[in-house]
């Protein structure tokens, strides 16, 4: 599976951005997606995570009420809308996606990811 994050850019805080990630390949509706986010100097963190039928999904506390995952596996995408965007999300976003054989908010459960698409944030 190979996958390409997109829908970054430049926001003012309480502004709202639409992340996708597109897929290539079969298993991309087998498997659970997440995003994960890092920021400069920071590690990478988990920010949401949804199964492979899009029924079920989970939330760092730091977005739950504010992202929202999403996922269409008839066009091998997935999504990330976020709105009230804040300074303290600024970071490049990372999609994910892999078998469920771990927490889904941990990174190493996730075998592939895209390339990251950078979300800045300005006050």
């Amino acid at each position: 599976v190979q996958l390409q994050a997109s829908g970054g850019g430049l926001v003012q805080a309480g502004d709202s951005l639409r992340l996708s990630c597109a897929a290539s390949g079969r298993t991309f509706g087998l498997y659970p997606m997440g995003w994960f986010r890092q920021a400069p100097g920071n590690q990478r963190e988990f920010v949401a995570a949804i199964n492979w039928s899009g029924a079920a999904s989970s939330y760092a506390d730091s977005v739950k009420g504010r992202f929202t995952i999403s996922r269409d596996n008839a066009k091998r995408a997935g999504y990330l809308q976020m709105n009230s965007l804040k300074p303290d999300d600024t970071a490049v976003y990372y999609c994910a996606v892999g078998p469920p054989r771990d927490s889904l908010t941990t990174a190493s459960t996730y075998d592939y990811w895209g390339q990251g698409t950078l979300v800045t944030v300005s006050s």
